[in-house]
């Protein structure tokens, strides 16, 4: 789904299986699926938690309909969705992981690097998660070390976010080391201890770190980020692990190849369409079917069926739109600010409107020439 929510036709699905253009339109005659049109019916899987329940959706469905049995689709959905949430409410998740955590969790090496980095450097850094202290401090000690603590000026779980930047009611609560949640009263957070629930305006209170000063790290665009920037001004940074593969293939001499070619066909399409005879036509239908089969072969790079994490074609995707709205900067790890100093300065690029001419347009010097003139003479 594009930015402006406009479906990328060849790419719907339907269960297991792709849905031709025609049916795809019959459903979405608009060729769009706008929220606002189907009110709570319509959900949009937006984060890596969304696989699982995306697959399982799918395969249900796909089983019922196969086996001709008769179900209500909003049961289905409930259902499933209650499923998955058990799984994390109920620790059968955690469980799992934390009796294999080597299969489950990939040893980020430089993790360590990054936060003691920080640390060295002054900066005050805490961790803010959903999850229970035991597979915090599981988890922790297998990617960070035994005392990982130390690099934490403060740690929350079970934090319950988004909830925990809105709701005001709920009060901090220590966690001694047997992960027993003690009685007294929070009037500081203290390094080195584990605190549960709590919110972010107590939080704000406590520690003062407000506004601009504050850049915070998360992999969930509505729960981590979204009531951070337009709530409490904080900056943030999205973590997008798929971020990595996708920068390995557009670095690749074969995609640069054909993205260059593909620019300069466009361009030629553009400016060739004038020329009406019948030699002329030719060419171009030639050269719209290169294009056309250009595109899908860039598409299938990332992804046979979907297409890149964030490009629809042409336009940048939904997902792209709101990570832009709701993060700073975004990356694939933290280890990625192992690149960069610490008093360096991301700088926003400016990005060209349809209007402005670009230094690296795709029209030839002479076409440009009288947009240069125009825009000299003003």
């Amino acid at each position: 789904m594009s930015m402006t929510q406009t479906l990328q036709s060849v790419d719907c699905i339907m269960m297991c299986s792709g849905l031709d253009e025609d049916r795809c339109f019959s459903l979405h005659p608009a060729g769009n699926c706008l929220q606002s049109s189907h009110g709570n019916t319509m959900k949009q899987f937006m984060d890596i938690f969304s696989l699982p329940e995306m697959t399982l959706l799918s395969c249900v469905n796909e089983y019922f309909l196969k086996n001709n049995v008769d179900y209500e689709p909003v049961h289905l959905y409930k259902d499933v969705k209650d499923s998955i949430r058990d799984v994390h409410t109920k620790g059968i998740m955690y469980r799992a992981i934390e009796a294999d955590i080597e299969k489950y969790i990939c040893y980020p090496e430089q993790t360590r690097a990054v936060l003691a980095k920080l640390a060295d450097h002054g900066k005050k850094m805490f961790l803010i998660t959903n999850s229970p202290s035991s597979f915090v401090d599981k988890g922790m000690r297998y990617i960070v070390g035994k005392d990982w603590r130390d690099l934490f000026d403060v740690v929350i779980v079970q934090a319950e976010k988004p909830n925990f930047f809105n709701d005001k009611r709920r009060p901090f609560r220590k966690v001694n080391e047997k992960g027993v949640l003690l009685w007294d009263k929070i009037y500081k957070l203290q390094k080195g201890q584990i605190y549960k629930q709590g919110n972010l305006y107590e939080f704000l209170k406590l520690t003062g770190w407000r506004g601009s000063k504050v850049l915070y790290f998360g992999d969930h665009i509505y729960s981590d980020l979204a009531d951070l920037t337009l709530k409490h001004g904080w900056r943030t940074g999205a973590i997008i692990p798929e971020l990595r593969s996708e920068l390995r293939i557009m670095n690749t001499e074969q995609y640069i190849q054909t993205m260059t070619w593909l620019q300069t066909l466009t361009g030629l399409l553009e400016q060739m369409q004038v020329h009406r005879d019948a030699e002329s036509q030719l060419v171009l239908q030639e050269w719209k079917k290169e294009r056309k089969e250009m595109r899908e072969m860039t598409k299938g790079s990332f992804n046979t069926q979907f297409g890149s994490l964030f490009r629809t074609d042409q336009n940048p995707t939904y997902f792209l739109r709101r990570l832009s709205r709701f993060a700073d900067i975004y990356m694939a790890s933290l280890s990625c600010l192992l690149s960069y100093d610490v008093s360096h300065t991301f700088y926003p690029r400016r990005t060209p409107l349809q209007h402005e001419l670009p230094a690296w347009s795709d029209r030839p010097p002479a076409a440009r020439l009288p947009l240069l003139q125009e825009a000299q003479a003003k």
